[in-house]
């Protein structure tokens, strides 16, 4: 009977998946996945966590649905939580984590009176993240069936848009894709100043401050001019591989464009924030590039301000960028103590273009 009701309801399931593959941005595809599965299996709460290349979660999303009533009217909320913090992870979920990344299927634990469920999630045959779900009763084959198929068509549709987000020579993520995750940014800023207000949710982490940072390669056109442009691509994929391997996975790292790149790093404080940008001028320092030998890179940072409109917080680091350019290169620079200094003014509102 329960299987039937599952199988009644495939054409509300094939609107939702329609409505999924219409999204172009990969953060709102995973929280339409949460909000796709969690109604068909008739639970409140769903959650979605996403795992490095060496299986550490670095991010959960959890998504709950529940009917309030005010005034004589009832509606329902849905409310969709951003969680960075692989400590918070409870030791129930961290075993049947590893049992479903063993076994590579659906395994369940119980947890008090219901079933603690979890689906692996693929992408290009490698697990890329769990699905997870608390109810009183297994799945049924025909639910089971439904799920597996709405999760094949979220790996596929994902893998698809996560590619149009890259860089073709490097990897990494594109231009079009900061737009998107600055915003995304600004969003978690405003979530956490309103957590900090009331009672916060044991599952959220101590807010963090969050730092952009320009990136350039010095001297990048001669080495263009002197070795050639296969040389040069050689160059950023090594420099790419080495700023990849200096932050963490849970960072973000961008191409901008030519020799440029941007990250978006999470640091308690300035000094943190210092010593991963440092830690990554270095590294760079010391490679002996083949043919080309020593190269150094200029990069100029600013801490991300929710009171600051995020395209200010760019025109600032890439302001800093310059600054150190100046300054000799091969240095890192942040904005508020150039500013102290007096190297530079406050970057008018506006006054650079970001896309």
């Amino acid at each position: 009977m329960k299987g039937r009701n599952a199988a009644s309801g495939l054409p509300n399931i094939l609107k939702k998946l329609g409505a999924m593959t219409a999204i172009r941005d990969t953060y709102m595809v995973e929280q339409s996945l949460l909000r796709t599965l969690g109604p068909l299996l008739g639970v409140l709460e769903t959650s979605f966590y996403r795992v490095e290349d060496n299986g550490d979660v670095i991010r959960a999303l959890y998504h709950s649905r529940k009917v309030v009533e005010k005034q004589g009217a009832k509606r329902v909320v849905d409310n969709i939580e951003e969680v960075s913090n692989e400590q918070e992870i409870p030791d129930i979920l961290r075993n049947l984590f590893e049992s479903v990344r063993l076994l590579r299927k659906c395994c369940s634990r119980r947890s008090e009176n219901n079933l603690l469920i979890c689906y692996p999630i693929y992408g290009k045959n490698e697990l890329v993240g769990y699905f997870v779900f608390q109810r009183d009763r297994e799945v049924t084959p025909v639910e089971d069936a439904i799920v597996q198929g709405v999760l094949e068509v979220f790996t596929n549709y994902f893998d698809l848009l996560d590619t149009s987000q890259r860089d073709q020579l490097t990897g990494l993520l594109n231009r079009y894709s900061l737009e998107s995750n600055l915003d995304r940014l600004w969003s978690i800023l405003a979530a956490r100043q309103n957590d900090s207000k009331g009672e916060q949710d044991k599952r959220i982490v101590k807010p963090e401050c969050y730092w952009i940072c320009v990136l350039d390669i010095d001297h990048f056109k001669k080495i263009n001019d002197e070795f050639g442009h296969v040389i040069g691509d050689e160059v950023l994929i090594i420099i790419t591989r080495l700023l990849e391997s200096s932050f963490r996975q849970s960072d973000l790292l961008y191409r901008y464009g030519g020799e440029e790149f941007v990250a978006i790093i999470a640091a308690n404080d300035l000094d943190a924030a210092t010593q991963a940008l440092e830690r990554a001028r270095h590294k760079i320092e010391k490679f002996e590039f083949p043919q080309v030998g020593h190269i150094t890179i200029s990069g100029g940072f600013s801490c991300a301000d929710l009171s600051v409109l995020p395209q200010e917080i760019f025109n600032r680091a890439d302001s800093s960028l310059y600054a150190a350019k100046k300054a000799g290169r091969n240095r890192i620079c942040f904005y508020d103590n150039l500013v102290a200094e007096g190297v530079l003014k406050e970057v008018a509102a506006g006054s650079i273009d970001l896309f």
